[in-house]
């Protein structure tokens, strides 16, 4: 009898230290969750957009459009040319986007010394600013991803959706391919745009037939761009865009070409095959290549994202669908930046 009770009692000690030794105590289970809950580890969204010279306002309004139509935590880069920058962040500071998360980035443009060939046709194509989309690296230091968007755009739906773009693996970028939408394929006919490779790179040249790449290509456009920031270093992307931009310098491979794509078409080079595709709802295009064509009111409600790429632009005159462009644009607290109307 002495040798069970024995028994029993060592088995017993033996529980108690078990449910000891194993036990996770109730304050260190809730410091876990904590830790890992994503309410607790909100995601920063950092997003370009740049800050041109008479042109502010853009940039102002598709602030104002991503500010206004998501919860998530947004920090804006803002990029300029030194002489822009007050101007854009007193604009900001004095207006109701005094709330946003925002940081003002200067942009040299001696980068580009050598690189850009003069081209009378488009010169607005030649701005600066245009090619600050091959610099991100060198601009936003601390983030993985990224979105870049033009200035003339306006956001609709919540930026946190293209954020969450899935880009494959080995992809450095996601863009919106050229023929991914029927439903614009009649607007693309009607005002002769391009959108295959065809139209912006000069298949005469030797340089562009070695490629390899077939001209009917469909083409895709950067003016919104999702992109991995470790891969586009790891590809040395910037330095594959400058050398296409130095060789059209001496070659004069896509300046003259009918898309006037001055900054698409080194990127159309580089990427091609090697990019993943942003939803199409989410940059719907060609507003501003006509000033008499226009997409249906009710498609327009249902885009995400809004772009008047091409010469009409909706803060001048003429243009279309202004209407949903200005109910995003806030008045320059100082005056300088007007809107043109015809009863301006």
């Amino acid at each position: 009898v002495n040798q069970i009770l024995l028994l029993l009692l060592v088995l017993t000690v033996c529980a108690i230290l078990y449910n000891k030794v194993h036990q996770v105590p109730s304050a260190l289970k809730n410091e876990t969750v904590d830790l890992e809950s994503p309410e607790e580890m909100e995601e920063e969204i950092p997003v370009v957009i740049c800050a041109a010279a008479g042109r502010m306002g853009a940039a102002i309004a598709a602030i104002s459009s991503i500010y206004s139509n998501t919860e998530a935590n947004v920090l804006f880069y803002i990029v300029g040319l030194k002489t822009t920058i007050p101007h854009i962040r007193k604009w900001i500071e004095n207006s109701k986007l005094k709330e946003i998360k925002f940081k003002v980035v200067e942009f040299n443009p001696m980068v580009l010394k050598g690189k850009i060939r003069q081209d009378a046709s488009r010169p607005e194509l030649l701005q600066p600013l245009n090619f600050v989309r091959f610099y991100l690296p060198l601009l936003i230091q601390k983030h993985e991803k990224v979105i870049y968007l033009d200035d003339d755009i306006i956001v609709q739906g919540d930026i946190q959706e293209l954020y969450d773009t899935k880009l494959t693996p080995g992809h450095a970028a996601a863009f919106s391919d050229d023929c991914d939408l029927p439903s614009t394929h009649e607007m693309v006919r009607s005002v002769g745009m391009q959108n295959t490779y065809m139209g912006f790179l000069d298949y005469r040249k030797q340089a562009i037939r070695d490629l390899g790449i077939s001209p009917s290509t469909c083409s895709f456009n950067p003016g919104v761009i999702v992109a991995n920031m470790t891969e586009w270093k790891h590809q040395r992307i910037t330095k594959q865009l400058e050398k296409w931009m130095q060789r059209n310098v001496e070659e004069n491979l896509y300046s003259s070409t009918l898309g006037g794509g001055v900054a698409t078409s080194p990127m159309l080079i580089v990427f091609h095959g090697k990019y993943s595709t942003i939803n199409p709802m989410w940059h719907i295009r060609h507003l501003g290549w006509s000033p008499d064509t226009r997409y249906s009111e009710h498609f327009l409600q249902e885009a995400k994202l809004l772009h008047w790429n091409g010469r009409y632009k909706p803060w001048d005159y003429p243009s279309v669908h202004t209407d949903l462009w200005e109910n995003w644009f806030i008045p320059d607290p100082s005056g300088k930046f007007k809107l043109t109307r015809p009863d301006s």
